[in-house]
């Protein structure tokens, strides 16, 4: 049988994912790659795999696109690993820097902007020193690992998926499984099993992974990172779609 491509982001938050697709037969029906989230997409996008763990904003650039899990990388609230930092209030950016390695981060970021703290600070994208300009009034979105440690560094720190908890009432979903073509419902249900395996072993995978100490990781994959794809999720997923498609 002709194995199915799969491509998924290689941050800490999908670790226990991805625990579950190697330690399961489903290891034998897959040909999986490890991605940051922009590359993981593109090849969603190009047809070089047929499943991606993907930036949900991403599904926008595709003509077709289906949900094949039930499991995605999710937050109720904070989720520690997607901020803006900033040296200056929010209301007081006048540039912001862009996450080269994001396309839903900077759409929730561009998102929260527009709607919710109704303010249009210039955008830079791929800024020559990003996260680094010692200019007051520049901020900057960052994602995943690199954040680790940092929440405390800056005198202003917007965790995103609280933003927008804060902006709709409901949870953020910044990643899901997309297929970019019908897949047979049986590999569905397998991945699914394999990714709750992955779920329900992650205190095995503490014993593998190199804990820090300025971050807890524990913390953070059994509490910040919420993997079930709920109906509230999807609600919100469709919704962050719908704002996307109506920023200037």
């Amino acid at each position: 049988m002709k194995k199915i491509r799969i491509s998924a982001v290689s941050y800490t938050n999908t670790k226990p994912f991805l625990y579950g697709l190697q330690h399961t037969d489903i290891i034998n029906q897959i040909d999986l790659s490890l991605d940051i989230p922009a590359e993981c997409a593109q090849k969603l996008i190009d047809d070089k795999v047929d499943i991606g763990l993907i930036p949900v904003a991403a599904t926008l650039s595709l003509p077709e696109w289906h949900l094949v899990s039930d499991y995605c990388i999710g937050a109720v609230g904070a989720v520690n690993s997607v901020f803006i930092f900033s040296n200056c209030p929010i209301n007081e950016v006048d540039v912001l820097q862009l996450d080269p390695q994001s396309r839903s981060s900077n759409n929730l970021a561009r998102v929260l902007l527009q709607n919710y703290w109704k303010l249009s600070p210039q955008l830079k994208v791929d800024a020559d020193d990003y996260g680094k300009s010692d200019d007051v009034k520049t901020a900057f979105v960052q994602i995943g690992d690199r954040t680790f440690g940092k929440a405390n560094s800056y005198p202003f720190v917007y965790d995103l998926a609280e933003e927008w908890t804060k902006f709709t009432g409901l949870p953020f979903t910044f990643a899901a499984w997309i297929a970019n073509k019908p897949i047979p419902q049986s590999f569905i249900d397998t991945l699914n099993q394999s990714l709750q395996y992955g779920l329900d072993h992650r205190e095995n995978l503490f014993t593998e992974m190199e804990m820090r100490e300025d971050f807890d990781i524990k913390d953070y994959l059994l509490h910040k990172i919420d993997y079930p794809l709920t109906d509230q999720k999807r609600e919100a997923l469709f919704l962050f779609l719908d704002y996307i498609r109506r920023l200037n």
